[in-house]
């Protein structure tokens, strides 16, 4: 716990100081970013957001990382939570200007149930993404259009397996961050998780504080393997480097079994190496050639 507490005081310092385009952060910056895990658990069919485009207001924006902000929205009902199951997304949609043809793309909230009234996105702003800049640059207090669909409901806790390999790139930690919420903060839960979590660089980890902190209390249960493709000017860094590789897996993950789990949340090529693209069912890549089957792997 002492180290959870230094975790948290260390992001609120951070945060205090972070470059803002908001007029500044409210403790509702900080709640999906520190803190336990804590399952808030809704089953499919409770999300307040429909089939139907529906508007919320972005209310506070922070900068997280170098290159990632957190957005937090309000719904329409201050009352009541987001009600979205575990590990699904939510679309957003805005308008370009001179361009007929919606910009659109999927998201995964940080925040869960447990914030009432709210939901916090986190999100990756790219040169020349049409998405991510437009909510880096909107208004605070402007309206963004949301939708939830039968395809954004993901995976669904619980997991049913003794043991979970979690592949990850970049951004692709968001839904991850809601499964160890439901895995970590249901009491009773034994599920043993391992994290190979792979980014360019050390700044650009996303909630490194709080994904290591919550495995250093989780007696043992979450284990996470950072490793860095870039690592060669960081005199700092005493981890893994270059691309996760076979012989991590084998080093660190359970081997392919019905009581494990291989997941896999990152940018496209991640897929094709790991286990094939997302829409082949047949499990091909590292994941193949290691004796992973489709019942022993999901693709994000």
């Amino acid at each position: 716990m002492l180290r959870l507490q230094k975790t948290i005081r260390h992001l609120s310092a951070s945060l205090s100081q972070s470059p803002l385009t908001a007029t500044g952060i409210m403790s509702g910056s900080l709640s999906a970013l520190v803190g336990p895990p804590t399952a808030a658990l809704c089953p499919p069919g409770q999300c307040v957001f429909t089939e139907e485009w529906s508007p919320a207001k972005l209310v506070e924006r922070s900068q997280i990382t170098h290159d990632v902000i957190l957005c937090t929205f309000a719904l329409s009902d201050a009352s009541k939570p987001m009600g979205l199951s575990t590990c699904a997304c939510i679309l957003s949609k805005f308008h370009e200007e001179g361009n007929p043809d919606p910009i659109v793309r999927p998201y995964t909230p940080v925040s869960t149930n447990a914030l009432i009234g709210q939901f916090q996105l986190a999100l990756k702003v790219y040169p020349g993404g049409k998405m991510s800049e437009h909510l880096k640059g909107l208004a605070i207090g402007s309206d963004v259009d949301f939708k939830h669909i039968a395809p954004n409901v993901k995976l669904q806790y619980p997991f049913g397996k003794k043991t979970i390999t979690m592949l990850v790139g970049g951004t692709g930690i968001t839904p991850m961050i809601q499964a160890l919420h439901a895995v970590l903060g249901t009491e009773g839960d034994t599920t043993q998780v391992t994290m190979l979590y792979g980014n360019k660089t050390q700044k650009d980890i996303l909630c490194k504080e709080l994904l290591d902190s919550w495995a250093e209390n989780s007696g043992g249960r979450l284990k996470i393997v950072h490793v860095l493709s870039d690592a060669k000017d960081d005199a700092d860094w005493k981890g893994e480097t270059g691309f996760i590789t076979k012989e991590m897996l084998t080093a660190h993950a359970a081997p392919a079994s019905d009581e494990t789990l291989v997941v896999v949340c990152g940018p496209p090529p991640m897929y094709n190496v790991f286990c094939g693209p997302r829409d082949q069912k047949e499990v091909t890549g590292m994941l193949g050639d290691m004796g992973y089957t489709a019942g022993q792997v999901y693709k994000f």
